[in-house]
């Protein structure tokens, strides 16, 4: 095999959707996105993957080819066990071809846990990097904004913190707004000086030295994420991640119950008609589906993680998301902010 270029390898065997979602997922990618999705690696049994290609006519073969991996990595299975046990699996083969250079990223809804740790093994963090961390872009009705770590790591060093709002800056520009200079705030339990653990109050302290290398807008609670205050929200991958899974269930719930209060009655369906435009504009701008993909940033290659639960179209447009990094290759800018921010705090 001899691909790289703008190349992404898929793992089809990951996530708790298995190869039948992921394929629907592919297929849905190059009906939406047909100019920026190119050349797919397809990982996973040969056998499976053929038998669900054949349902996708639309999905041009041209741009397929197909890597056998005999193995595939269970959601409950630990990191350690499965790189030790699985060298074969579906999600170990696509890093390895990105490792090797066959291809330009990676894209997999499988086990987190071991995500990281092949990321971490076959690829090494970048120069000057502790910790590679997942930064998840969450909508909101007036600024979208990063959050970061949504569970690479679930406790995160002062230091870290301070790499990840360097990533995370990063990543917002790439991902949400390239002309702004994002506000980044570190997520405690007050505002005031001094709240906090103290790894919270001593990445308080190394935030505010390295201000001007970012933007760094201070301490922020919980309910100050969605008022437009800050477009990088700094948390370990603990508290990451338990709140961005609460914010798609909150999401959800609250569709659930408009929609079960405006079919009460007629006249509540006769609103609901008249403000169908509104319910579709929110529906587009505020689904998860379309942010579903969190990059883990850090490491020597493109690695992009989708939830396990994700959807079809949650894996088309988190596969998007692997090209469009794929063809960013802000790289140099990212080592250089790392060398400096490191040197301004040791």
């Amino acid at each position: 095999m001899s691909l790289g270029g703008g190349v992404v390898a898929i793992d089809v065997m990951g996530g708790d959707g298995g190869a039948p979602l992921v394929m629907g997922g592919v297929a849905r990618a190059v009906e939406l996105f047909p100019r920026e999705i190119g050349r797919l690696v397809l990982v996973g049994d040969k056998n499976e993957i053929a038998r669900h290609l054949v349902h996708y006519a639309r999905v041009a073969r041209e741009r397929i080819e197909i890597c056998h991996a005999s193995q595939s990595i269970d959601m409950g299975e630990k990191p350690m066990s499965a790189l030790r046990g699985k060298k074969d699996s579906s999600m170990f083969r696509a890093v390895g071809l990105l490792a090797d250079g066959k291809v330009a990223g990676v894209l997999s809804c499988g086990n987190t846990g071991c995500l990281v740790a092949s990321g971490t093994f076959k690829l090494r963090t970048m120069a000057g990097i502790d910790r590679p961390a997942l930064a998840s872009v969450i909508p909101s009705p007036d600024n979208h904004f990063v959050l970061i770590d949504v569970g690479a790591n679930p406790s995160t060093s002062p230091l870290s913190f301070v790499q990840n709002a360097v990533m995370g800056s990063l990543y917002y520009k790439t991902a949400v707004n390239k002309n702004r200079n994002p506000r980044v705030g570190l997520l405690t339990i007050g505002t005031e000086e001094g709240k906090g653990s103290e790894t919270i109050r001593e990445a308080h302290g190394m935030l505010k030295k390295i201000n001007g290398e970012i933007n760094y807008c201070g301490l922020i609670e919980g309910f100050q994420l969605f008022k437009d205050g800050v477009d990088v929200v700094l948390c370990d991958g603990f508290v990451g991640n338990i709140l961005l899974k609460t914010i798609e269930a909150l999401a959800g719930t609250i569709k659930n119950y408009v929609k079960a209060r405006m079919k009460k009655n007629l006249l509540r369906m006769l609103g609901a008609f008249l403000a169908g435009g509104a319910f579709r504009d929110m529906g587009k701008d505020l689904t998860a589906d379309r942010y579903g993909g969190a990059p883990l940033l850090g490491l020597n290659g493109t690695v992009v993680k989708s939830h396990g639960s994700s959807s079809v179209e949650a894996v088309a447009y988190a596969l998007l998301l692997t090209f469009r990094l794929v063809g960013v290759g802000n790289e140099h800018a990212l080592s250089d902010s790392i060398g400096r921010v490191n040197s301004m705090v040791s």
